[in-house]
């Protein structure tokens, strides 16, 4: 497994933990006001640094590309500012992140469709 790959992995796993202490949390507060921010953890942070990390890991030579390299560390830095700017937004504190952290998931999803559109077919023998 190549360092982006691995680097993918660790992140899907501390999101997804994340995710279930909050999911954990609200249930026993019995308050799920947060489950949009609980639910993008998830599916932002958790699933897609997975399916990332898959992708990067299977494909040879797209996880040494300068644009995967910044494909994945703008995806972690939509998850760092998305999930918190959902929170803040549905508390009532503006939608600000929420918005900014949106535009970088999709950011990151365009770069992650350039990697796939732009990676070299292998040679058949």
């Amino acid at each position: 497994m190549n360092t982006l790959s691995r680097s993918c992995w660790i992140a899907s796993a501390l999101y997804l933990t994340i995710g279930m202490v909050l999911g954990i949390y609200m249930g026993i507060a019995q308050d799920h006001t947060l489950a949009p921010a609980h639910a993008h953890l998830n599916l932002v942070g958790g699933v897609l640094l997975a399916l990332f990390g898959c992708y990067y890991a299977l494909t040879a030579g797209s996880g040494t590309r300068r644009l995967a390299v910044i494909q994945v560390i703008v995806a972690n830095l939509a998850v760092v500012i998305f999930a918190p700017g959902i929170a803040l937004a549905v508390q009532g504190e503006g939608e600000g992140l929420a918005i900014a952290g949106s535009l970088l998931a999709l950011l990151s999803m365009l770069l992650f469709l350039t990697v796939v559109a732009t990676q070299p077919r292998p040679v058949s023998a």
